[in-house]
């Protein structure tokens, strides 16, 4: 009997590889080390290893047991100092650039600055290596409402309020403690390994950057594009400012629906209408009451009037409009604009009057009457109490809210009628549009352009003016005693403003500069190119580094920063500031929830960066796609902590089997191999020629992924090349080479090789794990440069598919005795012999690399037996079919004590026949099958068919074994 198992021969199993999580199949199989049967000894540490950390920077793997996560700063302290970061303007014309996006000045670090960091390193430092001039410019934000926010809290605790100190103390009181703390962030971004060039970094109120913000102002003013004008905005009561829609998060929450009726002037006790509304406070601020034109509950009261409750009998108008909800509370609806974005258009299109009710503070005001001075929620209170009180109360129930909330200090927001400053939009997003649709610029992933083009083709004018002390005053001067909304200058400096107004009023003139500052948005969006000297064009960056190559940021930017930037590009340089844009998603935790401090489940860098490293971090984050969102786990950090360990461990076993480094006879005959032609990998032993090719083809796929930015594609296909072809195969492959070739020569090619390749995995993961890998790269020898700036390796070399198909075999044909000895236990140290069937072709390479095999499969070499066909002994030996014209015959004797299996087995199959026969009895049974629930009776089935097969599998087993104690 011949038990017959077949193995494909690109079997997702290896049994040789060290345990491993994998980043993104989780399998929690064991795999098993390889043990080598020839006995070796440890070479000792070399010199190198002690040239590598002469500078006190760096440690080899000879020294240390595993990559100490201390030693990251101070390698990237070296790195900075060797102006490594700095863009190198001989090595190039065309420069890679890229600003980065500017986290708040009042910023701590996160999970999004942590994803931004990674993703525009990775690109820096491979156009850097990639030979380009590279220049990433960082900054930081300074933040108008939150860094305000944060230093009137300051303030408070000392018992000072803002106003109390006047507005030139407070901003200089912000200025300090900007000096003092707005290093913060920058520090924390440099621990995440940013190669920027931190000698080229901006503040937004820089004086430099102060002027372009000035100059754009003034350009845009004088081309009509800025007005001033009483819109509606969203208003922070306790900020006294408005804000953007960016800084208002809407949150869902449990509120309260309030019935009230709205009398019929003029109609008897019963004609009246009953209004829904979440704000009843709002009511002193409606102007009409507007239901469905074919509403035909409320069609008779259209066109007559309806009383405002509480009120002193103030009518207003019962409108028809299609787009009143029917379905929505009554149908009635209560037009508010002072207080509503809808009621506010609609107000417009329908020609009503605007009636704002609150001030700044969001107490009602004068309009409100009685009310006037309460708090919008407490009046909320009295209202509903006296208008149960006067009969107009109907009823309350429970609603939920979708209410708008400050992202700054949590407070609701309200939408208020307001004097600010505007920039009229529509002209510029003509230009913005057109660049995406001509090519200039282009988007990843590219269905954002759809998003893109629609917020372009629906903008709304911009209100960049803020109610704050902190930020870019605007340049606009009103003259004392005149009507500041029609005698005002606009100038770039109080002194030119001075000089046109006395030119146009006289000499006596007096002016005050308006008390707003800009929306922050307003400086961003100038980023890309007055970090680089704009307005002055002439300035040497400008004309080198503009336009940008690439604006790297979050999908939720995309309208309040990316597009602004592209429209104000267009507008003051004449061209796009940047050829790409790439998108990211957000981070979430590992059940796919928004990290937030209420869930508990925010994961702080800098704690991740202490545990498992901050490559580790880097690579987890980067195996993204762009513009989706990554769900980060504990479970992926742990395995790429592992993944930088065995790169660490790899390193260790390359520099352990190199010659020393004063035995200049081996270095020079290990640095004379070339592999860049195919003639020459002709020459190599096939495990040799297997791994170049192999690393040679993925040369080519990541060169071609980085340069589409598929980052993730890069990490995926590095990760297992290096560690399922490197690791598990070609580093185990190399110890026949290494300690039993039969000649100098052939362990010299496999130094050559474990060392063309490590270098090479090094420089294709450098972008992402930049500190392991420098680390790694300074302990090998004849290390001409830093790993930072060495060349990236070349595409198109030489690569031998035959010799990868060969090998591939080779691979099958090990994982399939691998697998006859885990399935008959066989001792992990105990040497099998086979007998291997193969055709000539097959046989010729199977039998040049038998130490191989051996090695890879625990075989004993004395008996491993090549022929065309089976053995003698095939019916006592277990068949295996690795792939088409190789196969192999274990012999069972080897593998087993026979007769003690025999036994084994018997009892086994005993006992699953007395199992089978139970479930077989209960299945005859008609009381059981009719009565039992269906699911229980298929689960009864499903045991029964299953014992049932492993009875046949151990029965032929059996029969196997005792044909082979019968012959014997």
């Amino acid at each position: 009997m011949i038990l017959q198992t077949t193995f494909p021969g690109h079997s997702l199993w290896s049994s040789c590889s060290a345990h491993r999580l994998h980043p993104f199949l989780f399998s929690k199989r064991r795999r098993r080390s390889s043990l080598s049967y020839w006995h070796f000894n440890r070479l000792r540490p070399r010199l190198f290893a002690v040239a590598a950390s002469e500078n006190g920077v760096f440690t080899s793997p000879e020294i240390a047991k595993t990559f100490d996560f201390t030693s990251e700063e101070g390698i990237y302290n070296w790195w900075e100092s060797q102006g490594y970061f700095r863009p190198n303007l001989d090595r190039g014309s065309d420069p890679f650039v890229i600003s980065m996006p500017p986290p708040n000045v009042t910023g701590s670090l996160h999970m999004g600055h942590a994803m931004f960091v990674t993703l525009e390193d990775i690109m820096v430092r491979y156009h850097r290596m990639k030979g380009r001039p590279t220049l990433w410019l960082p900054g930081t934000d300074h933040a108008g409402i939150a860094t305000q926010l944060v230093v009137e809290k300051m303030l408070a605790s000392e018992g000072i309020k803002r106003v109390e100190l006047g507005r030139d103390e407070f901003v200089n009181r912000v200025w300090e403690w900007k000096e003092k703390y707005g290093g913060t962030i920058t520090n924390q971004i440099k621990r995440l390994g940013a190669s920027c060039d931190w000698n080229r970094e901006h503040f937004t109120l820089d004086e430099q950057l102060s002027q372009a913000v000035i100059e754009a102002f003034v350009r845009l003013h004088e081309k009509g594009l800025i007005y001033q004008g009483s819109y509606m905005v969203n208003w922070s009561p306790s900020l006294q400012t408005a804000v953007s829609d960016l800084e208002v998060e809407y949150h869902e929450e449990s509120g309260t629906l309030y019935y009230i009726k709205y009398r019929v002037a003029g109609g008897s006790k019963s004609d009246y209408l009953t209004i829904a509304t979440t704000r009843p406070e709002t009511l002193f601020g409606d102007v009409a009451i507007a239901v469905h034109p074919e509403d035909d509950r409320y069609s008779k009261y259209i066109n007559r009037m309806a009383i405002v409750p509480l009120t002193y009998g103030r009518h207003v108008p019962i409108i028809s409009d299609k787009h009143v909800d029917k379905d929505f509370g009554t149908g009635v609806l209560k037009i508010s604009p002072g207080h509503d974005h809808n009621d506010y258009n609609l107000a417009r299109k329908l020609g009503l009057p605007i009636l704002n009710v609150m001030n700044k503070d969001a107490t009602l005001n004068k309009v409100a009457g009685l009310y006037c001075g309460l708090d919008r929620f407490e009046a909320r209170k009295k209202l509903w109490a006296d208008l149960e009180e006067t009969g107009l109360a109907v009823k309350k129930e429970p609603h939920t809210l979708r209410v708008p909330r400050s992202q700054r200090g949590g407070e609701v927001i309200e939408p208020l009628v307001s004097k600010q400053w505007f920039v009229t939009m529509e002209p510029l997003a003509e230009k913005a549009l057109r660049a995406v649709e001509k090519g200039d610029l282009k988007i990843i992933p590219e269905r954002f352009e759809k998003i893109y083009n629609h917020w372009l083709s629906n903008i709304k004018d911009w209100c960049i003016s803020r109610q704050l002390w902190w930020g870019h005053r605007i340049p606009v001067w009103y003259i004392v005693g005149k009507d500041s909304e029609e005698e005002y200058i606009v100038a770039r400096s109080e002194d030119e403003a001075l000089r046109k107004a006395q030119k146009k009023y006289g000499r006596d003139t007096k002016i005050y500069q308006d008390p707003d500052v800009l929306d922050t948005w307003f400086s961003s969006a100038l980023w890309p190119f007055s970090t680089l000297g704009w307005p002055d064009e002439s300035i040497e960056d400008f004309k080198r580094f503009y336009p940008t190559t690439m604006l790297e940021t979050g999908h939720d930017i995309l309208f309040f920063w990316v597009a602004r930037m592209v429209m104000m590009g267009i507008e003051f340089t004449g061209t796009v500031p940047f050829k790409y844009v790439y998108l990211h998603g957000l981070i979430r935790d590992s059940q796919g929830r928004k990290m937030s401090k209420t869930l508990g489940n925010v994961i702080d860098p800098l704690d991740t960066i202490k545990e498992y490293g901050t490559d580790a971090l880097r690579f987890t984050i980067a195996l993204g796609t762009a513009g989706q969102d990554l769900n980060l786990s504990t479970e992926r950090l742990t395995s790429n902590k592992a993944f930088t360990n065995k790169l660490w461990n790899a390193g260790k076993f390359v520099l352990q089997n190199l010659p020393s480094q004063n035995d200049a006879s081996a270095w020079e005959n290990i640095l004379s191999y070339k592999f860049d032609k195919v003639e020459l990998l002709d020459k190599l032993p096939l495990p040799e020629c297997w791994v170049i090719s192999k690393l040679h083809l993925l040369i080519d796929t990541v060169t071609a992924s980085y340069d589409k930015f598929f980052f993730g594609d890069v990490g995926r296909e590095t990760y297992e090349f290096f560690w399922g072809d490197f690791a598990d195969w070609y580093i185990e492959a190399s110890k026949a080479h290494l300690y039993h070739s039969s000649g100098d020569s052939v362990a010299s090619v496999t130094q050559a090789v474990l060392l063309y390749v490590f270098e090479n995995i090094l420089k294709l993961l450098h972008p992402f794990m930049p500190f392991v890998t420098e680390e790694l790269w300074q302990a090998l020898p004849y290390r001409k440069e830093a790993l930072i700036i060495s060349p990236w390796p070349l595409t198109s070399l030489p690569r031998k598919s035959n010799s990868i198909k060969k090998f591939e075999n080779l691979q099958a044909l090990t994982r399939a005795i691998r697998n006859a000895r885990a399935e008959y236990s066989v001792e992990p140290v105990k040497r099998i012999s086979a007998s291997i069937v193969a055709n000539e072709e097959v046989t010729e390479y199977i039998v040049k690399e038998k130490e191989v095999l051996a090695l890879l499969s625990r075989l004993d070499l004395q008996s491993i037996h090549f022929t065309d066909s089976p053995p003698g002994n095939a019916d006592q030996s277990v068949h295996l079919v690795a792939g088409e014209g190789l196969e192999a015959y274990l012999p069972l004797a080897d593998m087993i004590d026979i007769t003690a299996e025999i036994q084994r087995l018997s009892k086994r199959l005993s006992k699953m026949q007395t199992e089978y026969d139970g479930l077989k009895a209960r299945l005859s049974s008609p009381k059981f099958v009719e009565k039992a629930p269906e699911d229980i009776v298929r689960g009864v089935q499903e045991k029964a068919a299953e014992t049932e097969e492993k009875i046949t599998l151990t029965k032929n087993r059996l029969a196997l074994l005792q044909s082979t104690v019968v012959v014997t």
